[in-house]
């Protein structure tokens, strides 16, 4: 028998949508009784003798309970919906056979399914349907075995309401907590009851978790006293219970406020817009050193969260404080579509599943869907709706698939998504900006142009690079000084104020260079072809030329808008061997050599004046030329014909900056280095300390000074070491306008001011910069937005997050290939370095693959060793051995992909050996002969 369910729902939209669902119902649904012979049955569970000794109902007897007690189908689906954890757990439960449950599909019976009634409530119609339910069965075992025994039915409820309807219609119901306190042979059964609570007529929804968010009136009324601050919350990466929120000051005064825990953290998302209150000083706490990722199942106990937070609050030195607060309401909501992978419930049936995102910042997400089969496995978007204060994590819905977790492609594209990184095809619309080919310079583009094209000028780029920017000259003049040229590709000239193609290069900000793929700025007729200074082409340039003496000295500067020629495009590695080469003298050679040795002295002027040369791994890959797949890793190594390229970008930068400043002073657009905080340098005094080194942080000079001295006898890579920790300590550089600030100071280059102009092919900023530069030399006409500070202000605001998401994506392009590679690798033995010491881990660097790990000493399958971890050094020792900053120790290294979304390098400590805490150093297969590659 067929019967439909109609009913009408609301889209997010705001239309209503009429949904029909057939239902159908059936007449060989069986009782599961051993004492009914009508039901033509194969097996029963219920049994004939069903005693339980009760001193209430003392007649054999089965036991039907409703919802809101904790079985017939009705009330499972009850349950299910109030609770997913409890229903896998009753699920469970009616599986064992010595339990003899028995589930009656009674909505699927043609006797016991019922309509719900014009103004019933879902509730008041599911509690009649068990009543009509229970009735029937009683009914059913009267029929069946009029002599059985005596056995009857009985309905246990909280439900006052439903209780009273039951024995009006004359059957047997008790309130749980009678039954239960009637069982004389299981007394102990009295202390699992929960609580009830008699005027509470149905279940509400579970505690409540959170403290109330305040409504908009409140905080802004909070933050005028002065009782509440306004920032943005940033969640942290390494623990789930604790963020920071940024408070924004006058100029350069901004805090920072810690939050720890759940109460305080308050349901707020990376990134939100909060309204925070401080705690009582004497509440305030210390940053944690430990490392917690939210691991464990829905958690909807707070059992086990308890412990993690007792683990954070352990006694900090009172310096070590920081201000402390709660969130007290939300300003404004950031959220956006997260990519993540499903952890589909363990409830067959279920359509509810905890989303966990790729982004460790972000919580997990409660979302609903019937493909959750389907979805295993691949890596989804999903959108938050809200986060009530009685759950423990935010309600979400399913967006769409990107496609099989793991794959390459799939993989690209989280990465660009997460990072928020525009990689979509450029549109029709931006296209139609760009010129028409076959393009060559044309009369009337050299109207305003220097005709460069006979000099000998060339390009030095990393091999397989297409987007060339710049190229240099130097030649001899006849009063014995030297010309310098700078000569950078004219990106401004195709690129114009305000049309299409300016707006989307705006908007990306950058290019993006992740491993083996580039996403553009700017399409790539330009970027690779019409403004890329290939050579032996003719090409438009911005020039900077130089008259120079021998000494390197800055005689005359001058900049002009240029066509040339370039005579080749050269590799670093092609530029230092014809560098190196005695016999050759041609032009090119002759121009670098002149190069080459004014850099140098360049160099040296600059580190005179307090330049930082810090250190950081990078990483090159060598692809299978097929796969795509990366089967060598090394570091990059650096040459002198790196540094000399540097060299005149950076002087060209200055010049320039100095230049657009001198006309520009209010719109200027420069960019800065602020000076660390002293705090910042602290882990690198103390790391250097453990080695008796002393360095000055006092000025860039001073600690630039103390780095060059800093060695230590028999390790030799000590002082690359220090480097590299020193570039930790490092603020962001970041553009601003010059009428928006007074500060204009490079502190990484001790420049007192700078700007960027050397790359406008990959950097947005820098076609403003063109663009400046040529209405201060008349080459080109203004526009009103160049001269507006507010818009060029917010203009930098968006370079400033573009350029950070460009750099945090090439960071994690980096550790996926790099993960491929480990991937066919196996387990290696490598040597590696202590960088950081934290309270339950050491942070290892292994120089040869620039690559950096955790080794964990907490592991959750093994016992913990004694740890003990102090501060101030910062040392952690583990059982009988101590492990500073810096220590040598020998690791393995291997990929763990248990969790397919947080794939991560596995390091485990094989030297120095600590019994029960390192593992033997495995056999390591010799590798299968390598390809060649191209060094």
């Amino acid at each position: 028998m067929l019967k439909s369910k109609t009913f009408v729902k609301k889209t997010r939209s705001g239309g209503v949508m009429k949904v029909v669902r057939e239902h159908y119902l059936r007449d060989d649904i069986w009782c599961g009784s051993e004492v009914c012979s009508e039901c033509k049955q194969e097996s029963t569970v219920l049994q004939r003798d069903s005693c339980i000794e009760s001193n209430l109902c003392s007649y054999p007897h089965y036991l039907l309970p409703d919802t809101n007690v904790v079985l017939h189908q009705t009330v499972l689906q009850e349950v299910r919906h109030r609770s997913a954890p409890v229903y896998k757990r009753l699920k469970d439960i009616i599986h064992e056979k010595e339990k003899h449950f028995y589930t009656f599909t009674n909505e699927h019976h043609r006797e016991t399914f019922i309509e719900r009634e014009p103004g019933e409530s879902a509730n008041d119609r599911n509690d009649r349907a068990i009543r009509v339910a229970a009735k029937w069965y009683s009914q059913h075992l009267k029929t069946a075995e009029p002599d059985a025994d005596g056995l009857k039915l009985v309905l246990l409820t909280n439900d006052r309401g439903n209780k009273e309807k039951a024995e009006e219609k004359g059957l047997l119901a008790y309130k749980f907590e009678e039954y239960i306190k009637s069982l004389i042979a299981n007394p102990e059964l009295v202390d699992h009851l929960a609580l009830s609570n008699d005027d509470k007529n149905e279940i509400t929804s579970s505690k409540v978790l959170f403290p109330e968010h305040l409504p908009l009136s409140k905080i802004q009324t909070g933050i005028k006293s002065g009782s509440f601050l306004q920032g943005t919350f940033r969640a942290s990466r390494d623990n789930y219970l604790e963020a920071t929120v940024f408070v924004q000051g006058e100029q350069e005064d901004s805090t920072e406020v810690l939050i720890q825990g759940l109460q305080n953290l308050n349901r707020a998302v990376h990134q939100d817009v909060v309204a925070v209150q401080l705690l009582p000083r004497n509440e305030w706490v210390a940053p944690s050193s430990v490392v917690l990722q939210d691991e464990g199942k829905a958690k909807d106990d707070n059992a086990e969260e308890e412990e993690e937070e007792k683990a954070l609050r352990i006694s900090a030195a009172e310096a070590a404080r920081k201000p402390t607060g709660k969130v007290v309401g939300i300003i404004k909501r950031n959220w956006r579509p997260f990519c993540g992978m499903l952890n589909a419930s363990q409830i067959k049936e279920s359509t509810r599943h905890l989303f966990t995102p790729a982004d460790r910042r972000i919580p997990r997400i409660r979302i609903e869907t019937r493909q959750a089969a389907t979805l295993a496995g691949q890596r989804i978007m999903v959108a938050i709706d809200g986060w009530p204060k009685h759950s423990r994590y935010p309600n979400g819905h399913f967006v769409r698939s990107l496609g099989s977790a793991g794959e390459k492609d799939t993989e690209q594209e989280v990465l660009l998504l997460e990072h928020d990184v525009p990689h979509q095809a450029f549109s029709q619309a931006v296209l139609s900006f760009l010129p028409k080919m076959p393009w060559a310079i044309t009369p009337e583009d050299m109207a305003r142009r220097e005709d460069l094209r006979h000099l000998t000028v060339c390009s030095v780029d990393p091999p397989g690079c297409t987007d060339i920017d710049d190229a240099l000259h130097c030649r001899q003049l006849d009063n014995g000084n030297l010309e310098v040229g700078v000569h950078i590709a004219d990106v401004s000239h195709f690129i114009r104020p305000g049309n299409a193609l300016d707006k989307e290069a705006a908007n990306r900000g950058t290019t993006v260079y992740l491993c083996g793929k580039r996403i553009d700025m700017v399409p790539e007729l330009l970027s690779s072809n019409l403004c890329s200074l290939r050579s032996n082409v003719e090409r438009l340039a911005f020039s900077c030329i130089w008259e120079m003496n021998h000494e390197a000295e800055i005689i005359k500067t001058r900049f002009t808008k240029s066509a040339i020629n370039s005579k080749a495009s050269l590799t670093y590695a092609e530029a230092q061997m014809r560098i190196d080469d005695t016999t050759k003298n041609d032009d090119i050679t002759e121009s670098l050599r002149g190069l080459n040795k004014l850099a140098k002295i360049l160099k040296r002027q600059r580190i005179e004046k307090g330049a930082l040369t810090l250190s950081s791994l990078e990483v090159r890959f060598h692809m299978d030329s097929e796969t795509h797949d990366p089967i060598d890793l090394q570091t990059k190594e650096l040459m002198e014909t790196n540094s000399m390229v540097e060299e005149f970008m950076l002087l060209a930068n200055i010049s320039v900056a100095q230049k657009i400043y001198d006309e520009f002073s209010e719109c200027a657009l420069l960019r800065k280095h602020p000076a660390p905080p002293p705090s910042n340098y602290d882990i690198l005094l103390k790391a250097a300390k453990s080695k008796n080194v002393e360095i000055h942080t006092d000025s860039a000079k001073a600690l630039a000074d103390s780095l060059d001295v800093a060695k230590v006898d028999g390790f030799p890579y000590f002082n690359t070491l220090l480097r590299i920790l020193a570039t930790r300590c490092m603020m962001q550089a970041v553009y601003f306008c010059s009428g928006m600030d007074s500060d204009f100071h490079h502190y990484g280059l001790a420049s007192p001011i700078y700007t960027h102009f050397t790359s406008p092919i990959r950097r947005y900023a820098d076609i403003i910069v063109h663009r400046l530069l040529a209405v201060a030399i008349g080459a080109d006409s203004t526009y009103p937005d160049l001269m507006d500070k507010h818009k060029q202000s917010a203009l930098c605001n968006n370079l400033n997050y573009r350029h950070k998401m460009s750099q945090y994506a090439q960071r994690a392009s980096v550790a996926f290939h790099t993960q491929l590679f480990f991937k066919s690798r196996g387990i290696l033995n490598e040597e590696g370095f202590v960088l950081f010491v934290r309270k339950n881990a050491i942070i290892v660097l292994i120089p040869k693959f620039g690559l950096e790990g955790t080794v964990f000493f907490d592991a959750k399958d093994k016992t913990a060793p004694n740890l003990v971890f102090d501060e101030e050094g910062p040392t952690l020792t583990v059982e009988q051995h101590t492990f500073c900053i810096f220590d040598r120790v020998k690791v393995t290294i291997s990929l763990d992909d248990s969790n397919v979304q947080h794939q991560k390098i596995r390091m485990s400590l094989i030297d120095p050996a600590i019994p029960g805490v390192s593992v033997p150093a495995p056999d390591v297969e010799p590798q299968a002969k390598k390809s060649k590659l191209d060094r």
